[in-house]
């Protein structure tokens, strides 16, 4: 979204028509790219809170007559259609249960679990999964009403995979997409769900279905093949399949890997601002200009691996491979899903682990692990970036790590080091970064110990290959690839207005198998 950050609440005569239907394109998310924030007064107001996705979309968006469906992030709130800021948006209501049931539940405990290698185990729970198709079904409608005859409509990530299979049923002239942001699981692992059918039977509903890699492209399309013909409460499923394609009764469903990124552009053009180079100096000074600053940057989640780094850390230390009076670490951690046991204890141990290090060496005035746990104004993180020598980045599973991209398009200096584990999508393409496996700590404190002694000359080498990779294939390409794939899929409506770097014949390229 644009200019300012937050308005009040529009009136009712900038409200859409809920019931006009008149969006050319239409993006259904879990989230509105502006949050309800209630105030202590009683009033109301919209909170812009722009990301990737929305920094990707919302050209597309203007240029056509474009529609946002998606929760307010209030619980209990009935909100009509509104127009904020010339975009329609169509706010999807969620009571307290529902985010506790829907989101909590079977999205965050469920799936989350699941399509991140069974780090924790998933909680399988018949009342979740109910409340989960409610939600999905209150979604798919309210798409239904925001939707032009012929729309182009994306639905996004692992809340809503039921969406596309219901939405096709209450408006089968939509051209449907949707895209995974999270990795999507090795069939061993997916056949667990005990609604496994339903979910890979919403998610055919689309004419294109994408994900990061084509690694979870192909585990779709081998599931598709192996529920073929399976008994469901709906009867047989009647899927064919082969490489990069679907057949589900007379429809065809493309399958692809389109890899996402970040606005890097835009990142390049702050980081190099003076307000920023001046903060990350600071930055420097105020942790007392150590030789070495190790970085990591991460929601406090369980499948980012911020225990790993860590007991590498640690080790390190014991073995006086890196001097506690020369390097030290900075932990940003973004509190996340702090009602949910597993992220209480997983916060509990990593603090733990920081007073463990601190306690053993440390000295008055001069901590070797500096722990934050609150939001970071983006201002300040990216001059965290510039500041910071060596950029950890360790999840044990991630569909991508845009923090990487991140860290390497801040980088215009062609300082700094980027660790990465092998089981981020961003290691794919981040080739030049040191990588490491996150489940052996030998390979973690190797990788790490390279990468603050790489030679001045290897580490600029190391840098300018990756930011050759973040600045072209940044978060615009991606979008376009996508909804170019999507308009040769068939029968779309009118095409959307978007200037694309994609042809019909470079969907080869992100189709599994397809070359």
């Amino acid at each position: 979204m644009a200019a300012s950050s937050e308005s009040s609440e529009p009136s009712s005569s900038s409200r859409a028509d809920p019931v006009s239907g008149q969006a050319t394109f239409v993006v259904v998310a879990n989230r509105l790219p502006v949050d309800l924030e209630r105030l202590p007064d009683g009033t109301t107001r919209w909170k812009r809170s722009p990301g990737g996705l929305v920094t990707a979309l919302e050209p597309i968006l203007r240029r056509n007559q474009g529609a946002w469906v998606g929760w307010a992030g209030v619980a209990d709130a009935e909100l009509d259609p509104v127009v904020e800021d010339g975009l329609e948006l169509y706010p999807v209501p969620l009571s307290s249960a529902e985010i506790a049931e829907y989101y909590e539940g079977f999205s965050n405990a469920t799936l989350w679990p699941l399509y991140h290698d069974v780090i924790v185990k998933p909680e399988y729970n018949r009342d979740w999964w109910n409340t989960y198709v409610e939600v999905n079904r209150r979604f798919a409608e309210a798409t239904s009403e925001a939707a032009a005859q012929g729309a182009t409509v994306w639905v996004q990530d692992y809340q809503l995979q039921l969406v596309p299979k219901m939405l096709r049923m209450l408006r089968p002239d939509l051209t449907i997409g949707f895209f995974l942001h999270i990795p999507f699981p090795p069939v061993e692992l997916f056949m667990q769900m005990p609604w496994r059918t339903e979910i890979v039977e919403g998610l055919l509903g689309a004419d294109l279905i994408g994900f990061h890699l084509p690694g979870g492209a192909q585990n779709f399309l081998f599931l598709a093949r192996r529920l073929a013909g399976q008994q469901t409460s709906r009867g047989n499923v009647g899927v064919r399949s082969k490489l990069g394609v679907v057949q589900v009764g007379f429809r065809t469903v493309r399958v692809g890997a389109f890899p996402i990124s970040i606005d890097s552009g835009k990142l390049d053009e702050q980081s190099r601002s003076k307000s920023i180079r001046d903060r990350a100096r600071k930055i420097r000074k105020e942790l007392g200009n150590p030789k070495h600053i190790m970085l990591g940057v991460d929601r406090l989640d369980y499948t980012k691996g911020i225990d790993v780094r860590l007991a590498a850390l640690k080790e390190l230390l014991d073995e006086k491979r890196i001097d506690p009076a020369e390097t030290m670490m900075v932990q940003l951690a973004t509190p996340s899903r702090e009602r949910v046991d597993s992220y209480v204890q997983m916060r509990d141990g990593i603090e733990r682990m920081v007073s463990r290090i601190n306690g053993e060496y440390s000295e008055v005035g001069r901590p070797v692990v500096h722990y934050l746990h609150r939001p970071i104004p983006r201002d300040e993180l990216i001059a965290f970036f510039v500041a910071a020598d060596v950029m950890l980045v360790t999840p044990l599973r991630d569909g991508m790590n845009l923090v990487a991209k991140e860290y390497v398009a801040c980088r215009s200096d062609l300082g700094g080091a980027l660790l990465l584990s092998e089981f981020t999508g961003a290691a794919a393409e981040l080739r030049q970064s040191f990588l490491c496996n996150p489940h052996d700590l030998d390979s973690v404190k190797d990788a790490l110990e390279q990468a603050l002694e790489q030679p001045r000359e290897d580490g600029r080498r190391r840098m300018r290959a990756l930011r050759r990779q973040v600045l072209t294939h940044d978060v615009d390409r991606w979008a376009k690839s996508f909804l170019d794939a999507l308009a040769h899929t068939g029968a779309a409506g009118p095409a959307l207005i978007a200037p694309s770097e994609a042809t019909e014949s470079d969907f080869s390229e992100h189709a599994t198998g397809e070359n």
